[in-house]
């Protein structure tokens, strides 16, 4: 429910920035800071969510979903609404299948997480490599590499978030 809120915020903000003529030019001049900003709160996150109060963790995520939102609304600008739509509905599915799979499956996936993770970092360093070098083979393995991760990261943290559930008192 969560993460639906968040791809609903997220998909909301794009679209109020990439149709706001001052909002899009704010976010265009300081495109390094969003982009920076994002990765500085994933790390943040990802490294403090586990001491954060319930409420806390809720405020950052809704602040990272409409900061992506922001970030990403030249999307809108570059593409039809209908593939955008297309691209959202199939990245839902794929998020909605892996998350059901790290739900349900009897398999400990806790081994995957570190080496996902590493994965990850592989991924931020060769797509930083390739702002240079510019070669679309290596944008697309990238991206085939980059599937393969997040769909086993959603799966990994769906089941960890299961755990922590579990493990909380009912009350």
């Amino acid at each position: 429910n969560w993460m639906a809120i968040g791809l609903a915020l997220t998909g909301t903000v794009a679209w109020f920035v990439a149709n706001n003529e001052a909002a899009l030019g704010f976010v265009y001049q300081a495109r390094w800071l969003f982009f920076i900003g994002q990765l500085a709160l994933v790390f943040m996150l990802a490294a403090r969510v586990q001491k954060m109060s319930a409420s806390s963790a809720t405020g950052m995520f809704l602040f990272y979903s409409a900061l992506n939102g922001a970030t990403m609304s030249f999307i809108f600008l570059a593409y039809t609404m209908s593939s955008i739509a297309a691209t959202f509905f199939i990245c839902a599915g794929t998020f909605a299948v892996c998350s059901v799979y790290g739900w349900v499956t009897k398999r400990d996936l806790t081994g995957l997480g570190n080496f996902l993770f590493m994965g990850l970092i592989g991924i931020i360093i060769a797509s930083i490599v390739n702002i240079f070098m510019k070669s679309p083979a290596m944008q697309m393995i990238i991206s085939y590499i980059g599937v393969l991760i997040f769909t086993g990261l959603t799966a990994y943290d769906t089941q960890k978030l299961k755990s922590m559930a579990l493990s909380q008192p009912v009350g």
